[in-house]
């Protein structure tokens, strides 16, 4: 009976303990299938999602720069299609194994591999990085054969700047390069890997314009985030086309005429409008090297270089501007009451309190007016007729002609020069004016400074009366038409001369080139109809002791090449029709001499050409077109 009774309650617990787990068990299968009714049916559009973002990547897609074309629609700077490898850090989960890998199939130097590593490190995880640019063919071949053994590393088809000028057009165009770590403004574009930005010239003043805008490419990937199609792409707005005054013809023979000298600038104009047709620096730079990547050495190289050539000196470049600032002197001479035929004695010299100036000719030029002044270029005539007129009245006329101040032209990092005043000095050294240095003034020598575009501009405004401006951008192409624009003619103020002042001035300056006693004469354009007027200048880099002039001055073709005379030259051409302004500095060209025929030939080549009124191309072909040159 009791072992009865001990089995009853064995059989009862037995049963109360499966229920227990059967209940337990129900509980829990409950439990499970709301959770997957929670998820798979209440949750279903918000899991959905989430697999579909990491299904799906939105990528930017990099605009296609603008071109730059000259007035007639030759391309300056273009595109050219470039292979990139490049690294995405998220999608390799061993950095260094892949880099390892990829240094197998093709050359990675250290310098490269920190370059790297350090990019990575500087990015989000999921920008790419660029691990090599401008791949050949044979490369990317043997890098998509390879793929699955390099996680993350891509190869991108994308576009790379080229200069079909190369360095003819470097100080205009500037060039594009990498964007650095401090022009990083938040802006996704600029993270894309190879994305590149203006850094100089036409290209950083319109970077906006030429840049565009990014457009959009939906892509789905698998689960290693390698691309297996894309789904959609929304282009972006490609960078406007950039239509400048140059005359592409006449900036290479301009550029190949200075490659004569060491050092030179030159800029011609068109006197109607201020178009810039030629503006050339020598020496000069390649700036496809930039577009690439300069290595170190590279850098260096123009760094140090003596000869400075990423200075564009046509703009950035000050120099004295020697006898061609005679001009400016006379005609506030003339404005003062000073009459034109008034004679000046030049013994060689003029002394003014204990101090001596000298004349150029050591023997002097005897008794002159001022066209006579101008012609043989007697310092003597402007040490006495500024001593009369004044510094004050000097500086007020320089500046109506737009020296020592800035053009405003289309170009970065120009530089003003300088146009001495009494206040002027006070205010930069500390000390009054003093009456030699407005003797010194009137030669265009002591503080007196200006750029070559500045002597180009008072060309013009002397050749018009008119207060001519420089430009260099003509302006973007119309879309719809691909038309070229054709700016109207600028209606510029007037200068308020008097016009038998302005007729004295361009009287000497004929003299000067076309008749026997000028300074120029042998230097003029013989060919009838295209004669220029001009005026010679030599800008001293050095001062000549009283013993140097009593032994004989040192020829300057005899003195080291730093220690020589600027050259300079201004002109314009035709001479009773005037259309071409020119100015030539030659930087240690030993005077004049060395600047005057190269104005000669560029003015020549310049109204044979007649970029001024030859007609544009009146449509411009698309990129594609231009891609082929």
């Amino acid at each position: 009976m009791a072992r009865r009774d001990e089995e009853s309650d064995r059989s009862k617990s037995f049963t109360r303990r499966a229920l227990f787990l059967a209940g337990g068990q129900a509980v829990l299968l409950t439990a499970l299938a709301g959770r997957m009714y929670y998820l798979q049916v209440l949750e279903s559009d918000r899991y959905a999602t989430l697999a579909e973002e990491n299904r799906i990547n939105l990528r930017l897609v990099p605009p296609t720069r603008g071109y730059i074309v000259d007035r007639f629609g030759m391309p300056l700077a273009r595109n050219q299609q470039d292979f990139r490898l490049v690294i995405v850090r998220e999608q390799t989960s061993d950095l260094d194994l892949t880099l390892a890998r990829l240094s197998e199939i093709i050359h990675l130097s250290e310098d490269d591999d920190t370059r790297i590593r350090r990019d990575i490190k500087r990015r989000r995880s999921f920008v790419p990085v660029t691990v090599r640019e401008n791949l050949p063919w044979k490369d990317v071949a043997q890098i998509e054969v390879n793929s699955p053994d390099l996680p993350g590393v891509f190869i991108e088809a994308g576009e790379i700047r080229e200069y079909p000028y190369g360095a003819t057009m470097s100080h205009i165009l500037g060039y594009v390069a990498a964007v650095s770590d401090k022009e990083l403004t938040g802006e996704p574009l600029l993270e894309l890997p190879g994305f590149r930005i203006g850094k100089n010239g036409i290209e950083l003043k319109y970077e906006q314009s030429l840049r565009g805008s990014a457009g959009t490419s939906q892509v789905e990937v698998n689960a290693y985030g390698r691309v297996i199609r894309e789904l959609n792409r929304e282009e972006g707005e490609a960078g406007k086309t950039m239509v400048l005054t140059l005359d592409a013809n006449l900036q290479t023979f301009v550029h190949q005429r200075l490659m004569s000298e060491q050092s030179a600038a030159a800029v011609v104009m068109d006197i109607q409008n201020g178009d810039v047709l030629a503006l050339s620096s020598v020496p000069a730079y390649d700036p496809t090297a930039f577009t690439f990547g300069l290595s170190n050495a590279q850098w260096q190289a123009l760094i140090n270089d003596p000869l400075h050539p990423l200075t564009n000196k046509s703009i950035n470049g000050t120099f004295a501007p020697g006898s061609t600032f005679k001009m400016i002197v006379a005609l506030a001479a003339l404005e003062a009451g000073i009459k034109p035929e008034e004679k000046v004695y030049c013994p060689g010299h003029m002394e003014l309190g204990r101090s001596r100036f000298h004349c150029w000719k050591r023997g002097g030029h005897g008794s002159l007016n001022m066209v006579q002044g101008i012609q043989q270029s007697c310092d003597v005539y402007f040490y006495d007729v500024a001593r009369k007129v004044g510094i004050d009245k000097i500086s007020a006329m320089a500046t109506r002609f737009g020296l020592g101040q800035l053009t405003d032209i289309d170009l970065p990092h120009e530089r003003a020069g300088v146009i001495p005043t009494r206040d002027w000095k006070l205010a930069n050294i500390g000390e009054r004016w003093q009456g030699g240095e407005t003797l010194v003034t009137s030669i265009g020598q002591g503080f007196v400074l200006t750029t070559p575009l500045q002597l180009a501009v008072m060309t013009a405004r002397l050749a018009s009366g008119k207060a001519v401006r420089p430009r260099l951008a003509r302006g973007v192409r119309a879309e719809e038409t691909r038309e070229l624009p054709t700016p109207s003619e600028p209606d510029f103020e007037s200068l308020d001369l008097n016009p038998a002042h302005l007729a004295i001035i361009h009287e000497a300056m004929d003299a000067v080139s076309n008749h026997e006693r000028g300074t120029a004469y042998k230097f003029r354009i013989e060919e009838e109809g295209k004669e220029l007027a001009g005026k010679t200048g030599t800008s001293q880099v050095r001062r000549i002791t009283l013993a140097e002039r009593a032994a004989g001055v040192t020829k300057n073709e005899q003195l080291p090449w730093r220690r020589r005379d600027h050259g300079l030259f201004v002109a314009f051409a035709p001479l009773h029709n005037p259309r071409y302004a020119c100015a030539v500095v030659v930087e240690h060209g030993g005077g004049s001499k060395s600047a005057a025929p190269i104005a000669r030939d560029i003015l020549l080549e310049a109204q044979r050409l007649d970029p001024a009124v030859r007609p544009a191309v009146p449509l411009l072909a698309d990129a594609s077109d231009l891609q082929g040159g």
